[in-house]
């Protein structure tokens, strides 16, 4: 489900706000003070339920409404909550269970150089990000047998459509190998078989198929998330680029060949790796993705970056993102997609 719109009345006892929202990226804009972040927080919040953050907000009622016609419907009596789902005109209580089961939500918030570990204590986000990525990779690299395939991948296939499929994999499995994946295949079958080949070992070049299309349902996405955040940095990036290494760290090189540590790089380039970082391997298909403040640190020509970059990966990965801004620059040209709290639709 995407989200259609947002309403919120009595914000902060002041602020009544009735927002549209697009199906790919808006950007949402205001003075300081009326309460942007705080509505972004509560959005999150509320799909993902947090009761605790929502009952120590004050407002009095916020209506949010999915494009398949349903609306969450929260009513904050001074910390007293009634949540309930409206379909077909009939409201219906809910926990924070289902709450949290309506959508996937990412918030990136303002303050995401540290994030707060399961035992209380703030780490480098930058660092644990690294480490993720490493142990996701090696777990990917420890898994690069092919196993026994899940599901019969001949049925109702010719020969041809065989070969074809066979050229579709091998294709993807190029793509998963730049992004530093590769899986061991069986040095006595040539893969993609040529027709005859097909022909002459069927059932083992079916069974090759089927497992070679399992190994590419698990890692393609990982090998994509790798490649295209290596991309976008290295745009970004002035001499010098992020590498990921054969055993999966993440690494950042000079253009002059010298190695830099990641604690050394600017606040501003943190915020990029940060931010693609999350936006790439942490939302998945269909999630909402609230951004807020991604100018913080970045010189101007960097925040004119964002608005295409931002919409490439909502259209990519089916992503919808709501990102609050106070910079005209990382709006630049997207101005047809902007929302601006102000009285008005307050």
């Amino acid at each position: 489900m995407k989200i259609k719109s947002a309403y919120i009345d009595q914000l902060f006892n002041e602020f009544d706000y009735d927002i549209e929202l697009f199906d790919t990226l808006t950007f949402l804009h205001s003075p300081n003070g009326f309460g942007k972040s705080t509505l972004m927080h509560l959005i999150s919040s509320s799909l993902k339920g947090d009761l605790k953050y929502i009952s120590d907000t004050m407002f009095q009622r916020m209506d949010i409404g999915f494009d398949e016609g349903t609306v969450l419907i929260v009513e904050n009596n001074g910390g007293d909550l009634l949540v309930q789902m409206q379909r077909n005109e009939l409201e219906t209580k809910i926990d924070e269970e289902e709450m949290a089961s309506l959508c996937d939500v990412i918030y990136i918030p303002p303050e995401r150089l540290v994030l707060k570990k399961r035992d209380g204590h703030l780490a480098s986000a930058l660092d644990a990000y690294a480490q993720e990525l490493y142990e996701s990779i090696r777990y990917a690299k420890e898994l690069g047998e092919l196993r026994p395939p899940s599901r019969d991948i001949a049925e109702g296939k010719s020969d041809a459509e065989l070969e074809f499929l066979a050229k579709d994999l091998k294709a993807k499995l190029d793509f998963i190998k730049d992004g530093g994946l590769e899986p061991n295949l069986p040095p006595r079958l040539r893969f993609p078989p040529s027709r005859y080949e097909l022909t002459s070992n069927r059932d083992e070049y079916v069974q090759l198929i089927g497992s070679i299309a399992d190994y590419v349902d698990r890692n393609y996405n990982l090998a994509e998330s790798i490649i295209v955040f290596k991309d976008i940095v290295n745009e970004i990036f002035i001499n010098k680029s992020v590498v990921v290494s054969e055993s999966g760290k993440l690494g950042i090189q000079m253009d002059n060949g010298t190695a830099l540590q990641l604690s050394r790089l600017s606040s501003g380039e943190k915020q990029i790796l940060i931010m693609f970082y999350i936006l790439l391997f942490h939302a998945t298909p269909g999630s909402l993705v609230i951004v807020d403040e991604p100018e913080i640190s970045l010189h101007v020509s960097w925040q004119q970056k964002l608005a295409d970059l931002f919409l490439n990966i909502c259209r990519v990965r089916n992503l919808q993102m709501i990102v609050a801004t106070h910079s005209p620059q990382v709006i630049h040209d997207k101005w047809d997609l902007t929302v601006e709290l102000r009285p008005g639709n307050a």
